[in-house]
């Protein structure tokens, strides 16, 4: 069997069956006959080599029930602290390397790639295209994001490319910042600014490097991703867990979204969380005009602006959570008039302590919503300035959480009549699978949860578990 035919079989859900993936079988992310097209967002399966069973009973179960399009993930899949990799374990990217820790990466490459594979076998039996970016904790094993995205692709169905060399045209003093991160210039109104001047003959430069001009930015040109199965998706790169994926019509005659996966940072050297790069941002800026549609962007880290979906409470107020950090001052709740029914608010909002500027320039440059993971114990979705602003909790069994029952994998589904306005539902353990196999998961009560279950039924049937949970409440 030729390599191309192992590929063309992996994508077809192994031995010639059809994927589960519409999009799979289509040859690109498109909207179907049907109207219809969905993402399963898989947040923070912080485990170690030895995933836990319970968390791959969750994303199998969550395939089956939501047959979707995409499964992205949205960081922090390693736990880079577990003890598997204590030989080449660093904490924060400029902690210098431990004696010996170059003659122990390959150990470590194996057992990553080991856990990489354990969780990524639900998704390669069953055919569905995935796409990655990295939180704070999957560095910590020993490899770079780089090196890690490099496993990634060789397990079929990965949308991750290799980036070009990206050499964008903006290079302004507002875009820096001493952690890597970025301040990106805004306006005394509080708009992102776009006023930075371009220089040189900016077609020719970007042809020149295989890249299209974008405003007064440079935007990689798309690659095709053949591991991925679907030979007619095109993805626009800019690097390591973070590029752009137009999402087209049943058609195929335009874009009728753009779904972007963006390393949102993860520490800063003067404390707390970092930012993204200066390079992330300017791609996110420049992506919705490129591919000429709105975006919605999944990153691991949620913004501070997470912040205005909260309202600030006493603190013996029933259910209020003590901010974090920057906001550690104040105790909030969810506000009632921002927040759809069902969400719950578990622990502080773990943003980092300075605003990038990056809600800005997702308000005014052509972007409808942000999902983020990261805080294990939040699962809520609200609206600021137009903006949809989401909060997933863990999918994983390998670290605190909220209760076992409550883990979960959060399905979009977009409809072609209003396809910036999806409606999301967190697919919870409890009604999924039912009952844990092991106790061991590190679990808290959910000081506030609204007393409807979130959003609407996007299952259109319920499972048999959440048939006898439904029961028992009575």
């Amino acid at each position: 069997m030729t390599e191309l035919n192992q590929v063309d079989n992996h994508a077809q859900g192994g031995e010639g069956r059809r994927p589960l993936s519409v999009s799979a079988w289509l040859g690109r992310l498109q909207f179907h006959n049907s109207g219809k097209f969905r993402v399963l967002q898989l947040a923070d399966i912080q485990d170690g080599p030895k995933v836990s069973k319970d968390t791959i009973a969750l994303i199998s179960a969550a395939l089956d029930a939501a047959r979707p399009d995409i499964v992205i993930f949205t960081g922090n899949q390693i736990a880079g602290y577990d003890t598997a990799f204590s030989a080449t374990f660093r904490k924060r990217h400029w902690t210098p390397a431990k004696p010996g820790h170059g003659d122990r990466l390959d150990e470590t490459m194996m057992a990553v790639r080991g856990e990489i594979a354990a969780f990524l076998k639900p998704l390669v039996d069953r055919g569905i295209p995935f796409a990655v970016t990295y939180g704070n904790h999957d560095f910590q094993c020993g490899l770079s994001n780089e090196e890690l995205d490099a496993i990634y692709r060789e397990f079929p169905g990965c949308l991750n490319v290799v980036p070009h060399e990206w050499g964008g045209r903006v290079g302004t003093a507002e875009r820096s910042g001493a952690d890597g991160g970025a301040n990106v210039a805004v306006n005394d109104d509080g708009h992102a600014g776009a006023n930075v001047a371009a220089s040189g003959d900016s077609a020719g430069a970007a042809a020149k490097v295989g890249m299209i001009p974008a405003g007064v930015y440079d935007m990689p040109a798309p690659c095709a991703v053949p591991i991925s199965g679907m030979p007619d998706q095109k993805v626009y790169p800019c690097g390591a867990g973070t590029f752009a994926l137009p999402v087209m019509d049943a058609d195929r005659t335009h874009a009728v979204l753009a779904l972007v996966v963006a390393d949102s940072g993860d520490y800063s050297p003067e404390g707390g969380y970092g930012k993204p790069a200066k390079r992330t941002l300017d791609f996110l800026y420049s992506v919705p005009e490129a591919l000429g549609a709105k975006s919605l962007v999944f990153q691991h880290m949620p913004v501070p602006q997470y912040y205005d979906l909260l309202k600030a409470v006493e603190p013996d107020a029933p259910g209020a959570i003590q901010g974090y950090r920057a906001y550690e001052s104040q105790y909030y709740v969810l506000d009632d008039d921002k927040t759809q029914p069902g969400s719950y608010l578990g622990e502080g909002v773990s943003c980092p302590d300075y605003d990038s500027g990056e809600f800005a320039l997702l308000r005014d440059g052509g972007y409808f919503g942000i999902v983020a993971g990261h805080d294990h114990r939040n699962g809520f979705v609200g609206e600021s300035e137009g903006v949809m602003m989401v909060a997933t909790p863990t999918c994983g069994f390998g670290s605190y959480g909220p209760a076992p029952e409550k883990r979960a994998a959060r399905l979009f589904e977009f409809d072609i009549r209003h396809p910036h306005h999806p409606r999301t539902q967190l697919l919870e353990f409890g009604d999924l699978v039912g009952k844990p196999s092991s106790r061991k998961a590190y679990s808290y009560d959910i000081a506030s949860v609204k007393p409807d279950s979130e959003g609407m039924n996007l299952l259109h049937k319920k499972t048999l578990w959440s048939r006898i949970r439904e029961w028992l409440r009575r």
